[in-house]
């Protein structure tokens, strides 16, 4: 099969190139060129933005666009407008953040975000999710009941940059005494990268078509990550536990600066992977999933760039004397 890819040099795209390659088929890089442009010598790279440059793609025929980097309607209609003749299917990476519900566990007929200014292309976490159901609508138009929409959770593996699992792979293999939240049994639902990009290519082999959430199994919680974490590492640590009110008091920004957490306030749904399983979605153990995070961040330097906005030393030090002094 020929695949374009829209972007995908940075993490799910550079997985799905690698796994469509494994399975033989030809894959063609549609980016900037931007990040790492030296990777994958051997693979067709266009370079160009898909606003100014989509002629660039003129003449030439796909089994499937893979559209990993689509945020704002007005730049995915381009995409999809222009590739609705030059391609079988569109595949669009969408998110679970298109649901409206904060609670219960949520299938892919849940209801979802709805936006007033439909023409804004200010992304935030209140409009986030919503410009998501926008652009696959989008996509609908142009490539009618030739989408696939893939609504992932949060996806960890290598690769991923955000820190938002890797933060407690990387803290509890330093070891020391650890911050974190008194939420043992929270619910730390998540998809590995490669897992989901490997499912995705043989959704394409098969021409699937259709909505699909795509996330993990909802009976982790973040004690059995700090325990996978742990065991992986076998460095000397002592978790302190501190209450969800000291964080707020603190302004700890849930889930970016102290990852997997989530405000009891905020809800936590999880999400039906049910139809996704029934077409081929499997899941490696957490085990697995954080070995090769371990695995890929002994590789990066510096270390930081690979936590995004997660906690600092400096910080969690600051908050550790805090609780210790005042808070016990």
């Amino acid at each position: 099969m020929n695949i374009l890819l829209l972007g995908g040099s940075i993490f799910l795209g550079r997985h799905i190139a690698l796994a469509a390659i494994q399975s033989g088929h030809t894959v063609t890089f549609f980016n900037r060129g931007i990040h790492y442009p030296d990777d994958f010598p051997h693979i067709e790279k266009i370079r160009g933005d898909r606003t100014t440059d989509i002629h660039l793609l003129q003449r030439r025929k796909w089994d499937a666009v893979i559209d990993t980097c689509g945020y704002v309607p007005r730049i995915v209609n381009i995409s999809a407008q222009y590739l609705s003749d030059l391609s079988d299917n569109y595949v669009f990476i969408s998110s679970v953040s298109v649901y409206s519900d904060v609670t219960g566990h949520l299938d892919e007929n849940a209801p979802v975000l709805q936006i007033v200014d439909t023409t804004t292309e200010e992304i935030s976490g209140e409009t986030y999710g919503a410009l998501k159901f926008l652009c696959e609508q989008t996509c609908e138009k142009h490539f009618k009941g030739r989408v696939l929409t893939i609504r992932p959770g949060l996806i960890v593996g290598p690769n991923d940059w955000s820190g938002r699992f890797n933060y407690w792979v990387h803290r509890i293999r330093l070891g020391g005494t650890i911050l974190i939240p008194n939420a043992f049994d929270l619910t730390t639902q998540f998809i590995d990268v490669r897992d989901l990009a490997e499912w995705i290519v043989r959704l394409i082999e098969k021409k699937t078509t259709g909505v699909f959430n795509a996330d993990g199994d909802t009976n982790i919680t973040f004690k059995d990550v700090l325990e996978s974490c742990y065991q992986i590492a076998q460095s000397e640590v002592s978790f302190i536990p501190v209450s969800e009110f000291f964080l707020k008091e603190h302004n700890v920004q849930p889930y970016s600066e102290l990852p997997l957490w989530i405000p009891e306030e905020y809800g936590n749904r999880t999400f039906s992977t049910s139809k996704a399983i029934n077409l081929g979605l499997t899941h490696r153990t957490l085990s697995d999933s954080v070995l090769q995070a371990a695995d890929w961040l002994s590789t990066i330097d510096p270390l930081t760039s690979a936590l995004g906005k997660s906690m600092t030393h400096q910080r969690e030090q600051e908050l550790l004397e805090i609780w210790s002094k005042e808070w016990q």
